[in-house]
């Protein structure tokens, strides 16, 4: 089977969603793998979906997915006759963040259960044996490549393999730490946001403004201010402040909040529209505003604890642990994060002050402090430190010895599930339908029915 982990990922994307997101006039089995059958609207509806998307489907995308399909009732079958454990718990959490995510993709919990042509409630409930079975083939194909392990040799075997004009092309990559301080408003400057906001609440409450229109104008939450202050929200979801949401939820239909307070500043939230853990919600974020004295006041701050770090007093880890209001990176020791989840930037991933800044900083140095506004519109003033910089380059073992040995990994995993499937497929009853015959991706799986149904 060609590109296990890929097979799996590629399904985890497939046959997740809208199981029947659009009425089909005939369907039928166009696959059997012992007592597991796959359906034509399962396939054609999938391609939909990922059309609906904006992904690029290939023009083999039915016969791709069909393998991919059958490789993972494989899976499943044998995870149900191993007994891979897995709980209601982990199918609810994947559901309900696929539906999460399409409602982020479509824009709202409406347009999501228009397209579905149903529920939320019956999406979800359709959902649950495909996301049973996900988890049953993953549990299965870690159980199968658990002990696969890779060595130098084998590493350096795979990229000397690895065509010379395919290896992949780096750009430069930074890792860089900061530690960040927020400088204080006055108390005048907070009384000040506090009474814009009530006057809002008051204005929404006599009916002379409409809620979402003041979000639209005077909203500091470049997140919504453009949609009207409009979120939807989960009662379960980690993004959120806890006091943002014990507030929103404490609200009925069309109430309004008092003024409160949260790390990012000062909110009033309107509860639109409430059922169980999902709430829509509208919310106006006011920021006091800082003036020069509290940003140097934070600078000299900021440049103590530079000298602690520079003399060697102080450690970074402990700095940021210590001292830094980031909520980006204080967690993952200092380093800002990068889009894939690794601390492993590219020049186009940071801002445009931090670039200008690191212009002049060598690796192992540490920042002037310096004046920025963060991704939530707040002033604050940071110090950085590049802890490691690679130059572009093309791709070699001494540089990304990491990188290629995952992808080395990989492959050896793959091929340990290839022989897997070599040996324990024919064992299970597998029927093609015709009109499927000539994919070539299906050649395998062909042969494997034929055996079966030569016993």
């Amino acid at each position: 089977m060609k590109k296990g982990l890929f097979t799996l990922c590629f399904l985890a994307l497939c046959f997740s969603a809208f199981a029947q997101t659009k009425k089909v006039l005939a369907d039928k089995i166009i696959a059997t793998v012992g007592d597991k059958i796959i359906l034509k609207s399962e396939i054609d509806n999938n391609i939909s979906d990922l059309e609906r998307q904006g992904v690029d489907v290939p023009a083999n995308a039915k016969c791709l997915m069909l393998e991919q399909a059958i490789g993972m009732k494989a899976l499943v079958l044998q995870a149900e006759l191993d007994s891979i454990p897995i709980s209601d718990e982990e199918i609810d959490a994947d559901i309900d963040n696929k539906i999460r995510y399409f409602i982020n993709l479509y824009g709202s919990k409406e347009v999501v259960e228009q397209i579905a042509g149903k529920s939320l409630f019956q999406l979800k409930e359709d959902m649950r044996p495909t996301f049973r079975e996900q988890k049953l083939a993953q549990g299965e194909r870690d159980k199968i490549v658990a002990d696969v392990r890779i060595t130098p040799k084998e590493v350096e075997a795979y990229f000397n393999d690895i065509p010379k004009d395919s290896l992949h092309f780096y750009e430069s990559q930074l890792e860089i730490g900061q530690i960040v301080l927020y400088p204080k408003p006055s108390r005048e400057l907070e009384n000040y946001a506090m009474d814009q906001l009530k006057e809002y609440k008051r204005e929404v409450e006599n009916g002379s403004e409409k809620f979402s229109t003041l979000a639209s104008l005077y909203s500091d939450d470049p997140g919504s201010r453009n949609n009207g202050g409009r979120y939807e929200i989960n009662r379960n979801e980690k993004q959120w402040d806890p006091v943002f949401l014990a507030k929103a939820f404490s609200l009925k239909d069309g109430q309004i909040s008092n003024v409160f307070k949260t790390r990012f500043g000062y909110h009033i939230i309107q509860m639109v529209s409430k059922n169980g853990d999902d709430a829509v919600i509208r919310h106006i974020l006011k920021i006091p505003q800082v003036s020069s004295i509290q940003v140097n006041e934070t600078k000299s701050k900021l440049d103590s604890i530079r000298k602690q770090l520079v003399d060697g007093t102080l450690s970074f880890g402990e700095a940021v642990s210590k001292y830094s209001e980031d909520d980006n990176s204080k967690f993952t020791g200092g380093m800002i994060p990068a889009r894939d989840g690794s601390t492993f930037l590219t020049i186009d991933q940071l801002d445009a002050d931090l670039v200008r800044e690191l212009k002049n900083l060598k690796v192992g140095e540490y920042s002037e402090p310096m004046e920025f506004t963060d991704d939530k519109g707040k002033k604050a003033v940071r110090i950085v430190k590049i802890f490691t910089k690679t130059e572009p380059h093309r791709e070699n073992l001494k540089d990304d010895y990491d990188k290629i040995s995952q992808a080395a990994l990989q492959q050896k995993k793959d091929a340990a599930l290839d022989q897997w499937f070599a040996k324990r497929v024919p064992n299970f009853y597998i029927k093609i339908d015709k009109d499927y015959m000539g994919c070539p991706e299906l050649k395998k799986w062909e042969v494997m029915a034929s055996n079966t149904a030569q016993k």
